[in-house]
């Protein structure tokens, strides 16, 4: 279960890296208007919440007295660096604590703001938040890049050559029920990666 989890993590994860990739150091930091996020506040949150929630998650509650949420959504970073290096801080937090998950502690219980609950639903909550915030920034990037932004998923009016490609590829046979369904990763090597 935990290589499962860290296999759909690691693609969440890599969507981020590939869209900081096409992005300057003042993107990074646009806003749409004061009430939007900028791309470093949103990581700013995301690893804030990985390191709260997963530091010493066995053991201490997942709301750290030394987390402020509220300071997640004020920008604090200068460089496009310092948001890549926090958000690389959070994301080896996270998969430390994945590591660690095993059968003997899957359905042991935690503690996020004093609210029980089993280690596996703790996992399948931030397996929808972060990816939830993922699309924020894939999305906030297609916005700013427009013409010049390089697809993650299948490039529009492609579908039906990726289809091709794939029938082309896989046989039947060749499926195996734990491999990934997400229709959007046009690479044979990655999708083989995301397989048990």
């Amino acid at each position: 279960m935990k290589d499962l989890f860290i296999k759909r993590f690691e693609y969440y994860k890599s969507l981020g890296d590939k869209t900081f990739e096409q992005l300057s150091d003042e993107q990074i930091f646009w806003k749409y208007n004061d009430e939007s996020n900028s791309i470093a506040i949103i990581v700013k949150h995301i690893a804030g919440n990985m390191l709260s929630r997963w530091t010493n998650f066995l053991t201490e509650d997942g709301e750290k007295s030394w987390r402020n949420r509220d300071e997640e959504f004020v920008n604090t970073f200068t460089t496009k660096k310092e948001v890549l290096d926090f958000w690389e801080e959070g994301w080896k937090c996270f998969f430390d604590a994945l590591n660690q998950i095993n059968d003997d502690n899957l359905y042991s219980t935690l503690y996020i703001r004093n609210e029980p609950q089993l280690v596996i639903d703790a996992v399948f909550r931030q397996l929808a938040h972060y990816p939830y915030h993922i699309g924020q920034i894939v999305y906030i990037a297609k916005m700013m890049k427009n013409d010049n932004w390089k697809t993650l998923s299948i490039a529009r009016n492609a579908s039906q050559e990726f289809n091709s490609e794939m029938k082309t590829q896989f046989t039947e046979t060749d499926f195996d029920s734990s491999s990934s369904p997400v229709c959007f990763q046009n690479s044979p090597e990655v999708r083989d990666d995301y397989k048990l």
